[in-house]
């Protein structure tokens, strides 16, 4: 057998027996080359250019790659290479409509959910609430509160419509004071928000990833809370001074939902832990508080961290959709976070996809050292962990709470998480056993299943004033002093959001003083990891931890 027919053969063989993600992949760019050129010289040129071959094409003399636009312009010019053509999708000639493709068109013909290059959308059933006949979800009008790194809220995917280039991150707070700028300049928050409300269909139509990557909620409005220095290093303290920024401003923003996709690095009962104090605060003055499970897997702590541990809100695990848009072969990740907190709850209480997720980029952020191979197009990339499907659940929230705005944080959680009986559900089971959300299920929840889930019988965290959902600070060890009051707008101000604040104690940008109040809290760590699995110690942190294996 010659090398073609390897090659063939190997094709073959993926079609039949490979992973779903491989058979999902679809090529990018088309390569012909001139005749003499060998297999192994046309693959070297492939590689040379930064991409990696999908498929074999001899019949053309060719084969499908993967490549960035500027590698493809590398090939083009490669000795051997004839010509490098942009895949195209196809036209039935039935239909005559470009737009007539599988879910692009009819009742799919505005979002077009067909033409993403994801599969969370799908997996989570997201593309449902979208274009439900009755609601057409899409969590217009309502405020998330993304605690993280910040976030570029000047991309394209952020606007409020092709047309109108208004950011939809409509107000940024910063709340560590080591913090030079409200920018995201380590990528987390900017990566999380894309997931949540991302929409490239605000780019122009001839762009290339124009429909290609779309949030969960894609008309959702964004708050950005910087809880981090520039490179990703929080403390706890700064993400309870964020939410705290959150329930004083929810009236001005609409702040329906917040997203969490961070852990304590100490594990703590939820009923003395401050940042569980602060979550149960935010969700009593009724905004949903979403947080991700972690990336400890099975591990004997792996739920015993606040927020994830903390009774009241929702926490969501990660599980892999293999690359497809089909549920059926969906599985829980392995490492992802599950079983009993030291208070004796189980969690999380749901999952969504969370395994490489490709969402937006902050420009010169540490994220694109960190793992060059992980950058997509330029513009967008591709990391894993339960900080990822965190924001898949909020974002479904937000499309929720669009269409039934009543709508308490307890309702949200039982329409998101009924089984009642295992047979009328609002959940699908996995694969292995686990539970996903299921986006149109949830929207359409029924009266049962919004009062499935009760509070009764929970105690709340000890510094909770259960009448108020305020923070008792007089029987606390820390007050409100012990993190600053936010101030008005200052040099840290996003040129691309309708009002912004910082911390205090902040002049020109920088922190005038070391706080020692702030070194005794401990830190919080982001919930995602680059590459196939986390190893020990792997949780972005920083920006110096993490595999780097990238894309696969």
């Amino acid at each position: 057998m010659n090398t073609r027919k390897h090659l063939l053969a190997a094709a073959c063989l993926l079609a039949l027996g490979a992973p779903a993600a491989a058979q999902a992949a679809t090529p990018d760019y088309i390569v012909q080359f001139e005749r003499g050129v060998t297999p192994r010289a046309e693959r070297a040129l492939v590689a040379a250019a930064g991409g990696r071959v999908t498929r074999d094409l001899h019949v053309i003399h060719g084969l499908a790659v993967r490549v960035s636009p500027s590698g493809a312009r590398r090939l083009a010019a490669g000795r051997g290479v004839r010509v490098v053509s942009r895949d195209a999708a196809m036209r039935p000639q039935a239909l005559g409509s470009p737009t007539a493709t599988p879910q692009c068109a009819d009742r799919w013909a505005s979002w077009c959910p067909g033409a993403l290059e994801t599969s969370y959308i799908q997996s989570a059933r997201l593309d449902k609430t979208w274009t439900d006949p009755t609601y057409q979800a899409t969590g217009g009008g309502i405020g998330v509160a993304v605690i993280d790194t910040g976030i570029a809220g000047d991309l394209p995917d952020f606007q409020v419509s092709q047309t109108d280039t208004t950011s939809r991150v409509v107000a940024s707070v910063v709340t560590d004071p080591n913090a030079t700028t409200a920018a995201d300049l380590y990528g987390h928050g900017t990566h999380v928000a894309g997931i949540l409300a991302g929409n490239s269909r605000n780019l122009p139509t001839d762009d290339p990833q124009y429909n290609s990557y779309i949030g969960a909620a894609p008309n959702a409005n964004l708050i950005s809370v910087k809880a981090s220095d520039d490179h990703g290093n929080s403390s706890v303290i700064d993400v309870i001074e964020g939410l705290q920024f959150v329930v004083d401003h929810q009236a001005d923003y609409n702040i329906r939902v917040v997203n969490l996709s961070l852990e304590s690095t100490t594990a703590q009962s939820y009923t003395t832990d401050p940042l569980d104090a602060a979550v149960e605060s935010a969700w009593m003055h009724g905004i949903t508080v979403v947080t991700a499970a972690g990336n400890r897997g099975t591990a004997a702590d792996a739920v015993q961290y606040a927020p994830a541990n903390d009774p009241y809100v929702i926490t969501v695990g990660a599980v892999d959709d293999k690359g497809t848009k089909d549920t059926g072969d969906d599985v829980r990740a392995s490492w992802s976070s599950r079983g009993v907190t030291q208070d004796g709850f189980s969690k999380p209480d749901i999952n969504a996809p969370g395994a490489h997720i490709v969402a937006t980029l902050a420009p010169n952020s540490d994220f694109t050292s960190l793992c060059s191979t992980c950058v997509i197009e330029g513009r967008y990339f591709q990391v894993s962990g339960t900080s990822m499907a965190s924001p898949v659940v909020a974002g479904l929230v937000a499309d929720m709470l669009g269409a039934h705005p009543t709508w308490t944080p307890a309702q949200v959680k039982a329409a998101l998480t009924y089984n009642a009986s295992k047979t009328k559900t609002d959940v699908r089971p996995t694969a292995d056993g686990a539970y996903e959300i299921a986006g149109d299920l949830a929207l359409n929840a029924t009266a049962s299943a919004l009062g499935s889930y009760t509070e009764k019988g929970l105690a709340p965290n000890t510094y909770i004033i259960k009448s108020t959902g305020d923070i008792d600070y007089t029987r606390a060890s820390w007050s409100r002093a012990s993190w600053s009051s936010l101030g008005t707008t200052d040099p840290l101000r996003a040129s691309w959001s309708r009002a912004s604040w910082s911390c205090a104690g902040c002049t020109d940008g920088l922190a005038t003083s070391t706080d020692p109040t702030r070194a005794s809290w401990s830190r919080a760590s982001w919930s995602s990891f680059l590459g196939d699995k986390p190893s020990p110690n792997s949780e972005l942190a920083g920006g110096t931890t993490g595999a780097t294996k990238g894309k696969g």
